[in-house]
């Protein structure tokens, strides 16, 4: 018996219409083998995500230097990266960053460390106890050189890290500097008083609000804000003078909060040479292997790091940049 399948918007056959019978059998037939097709479909979905999610897992338990974990009984040089904001929540805090270096420090076949910095900066604290760190395993282990490498930008709390290093190397288009502080904040008082707005605001301590950005500064609370970032200025200055001494060839606008290219960065002393990381391994340091040292991450970090890079790769490839300052 030949079948002839009818569409499925075709109403169902009458029981007094000729040939019914043939029109069911088809019917039943088109709907059979249409559920066939949607379970298919579903099969395949579920398969590939099941896949996709294997993958993903793969990837997050795949160590990024596994070859050199498998073939590091040579001499090598060790880096460890300082990239992005360093915050205590990001992947350049100072618990990563010296949990990096004293693993580096403990191989026993670790000639020398580099510290690759591309940082616009971030917390001075966090910088602050990265560079102590870098200072206490340098006195340490004396026999083992420590040279802070700059990519894209060194700059404010990079800067801080980077000073602890023995010396400092960068690229001609690095961005390098910006010694000072900031605080941000914006004002909407006058926005408010065009808008007929009152603003309540109430406070144990006088000046609990101080940066309320619906509250009027006051010039006392101006000026002892100004007086904290004057501090801590102060602070970053003599870090940098105790780590530069007197390869420092600038006067006071190199803590200005100005910032120079790496070329420029070299004249000034804020910098001791050109070089990557490849010519610092190959030429300074005498261990041309390269093997990264990090922070051990739990699963989650690592997935959550994986996919954070490539929706910021996709978002960088669609004409993104990268701040100057911070």
């Amino acid at each position: 018996m030949k079948l002839r399948f009818r569409k499925q918007t075709e109403p169902m056959p009458d029981p007094g219409d000729e040939g019914w019978e043939r029109a069911l059998v088809n019917r039943v037939v088109l709907d059979h083998l249409q559920e066939q097709k949607r379970s298919r479909r579903w099969g395949i979905f579920f398969k590939l995500l099941i896949f996709a999610y294997l993958i993903a897992l793969l990837v997050a338990l795949w160590p990024d230097n596994l070859i050199d974990q498998v073939t590091a009984d040579e001499e090598h040089t060790a880096l460890v990266e300082v990239k992005g904001i360093i915050a205590s929540t990001s992947n350049a805090s100072a618990d990563r960053i010296t949990t990096a270096l004293r693993k580096a420090y403990e191989d026993e076949k670790t000639k020398g460390i580099i510290l690759r910095i591309n940082s616009p900066g971030g917390s001075p604290v966090q910088a602050g106890y990265i560079n102590d760190e870098v200072r206490r395993l340098r006195k340490k282990h004396p026999d083992i050189p420590v040279y802070a490498v700059a990519s894209d930008l060194c700059a404010s709390g990079g800067y801080y890290v980077a000073v602890a290093a023995d010396e400092i190397y960068v690229d001609k288009a690095s961005l390098v500097g910006s010694i000072g502080l900031r605080i941000d904040a914006f004002g909407f008082v006058e926005a408010l008083h065009e808008l007929g707005i009152e603003r309540r605001l109430l406070t144990a301590g006088q000046n609990k609000g101080i940066l309320d950005p619906f509250s009027p500064l006051q010039e006392e609370q101006r000026a002892f804000l100004q007086g904290v970032l004057d501090k801590l200025h102060r602070q970053f200055i003599d870090v940098v003078r105790k780590g530069r001494g007197e390869r420092l060839k600038g006067g006071q606008e190199l803590f200005s909060g100005l910032f120079w290219s790496g070329e420029e960065s070299v004249a000034l002393g804020l910098a001791d040479g050109i070089g990557s990381s490849g010519y610092v391994a190959r030429e300074l340091i005498g261990a041309e292997k390269i093997v990264e040292f990090k922070a051990k991450q739990d699963l989650l970090e690592r997935l959550a790091d994986r996919l954070g890079a490539s929706i910021a790769e996709s978002l960088l490839s669609l004409g993104g940049g990268y701040p100057i300052a911070r």
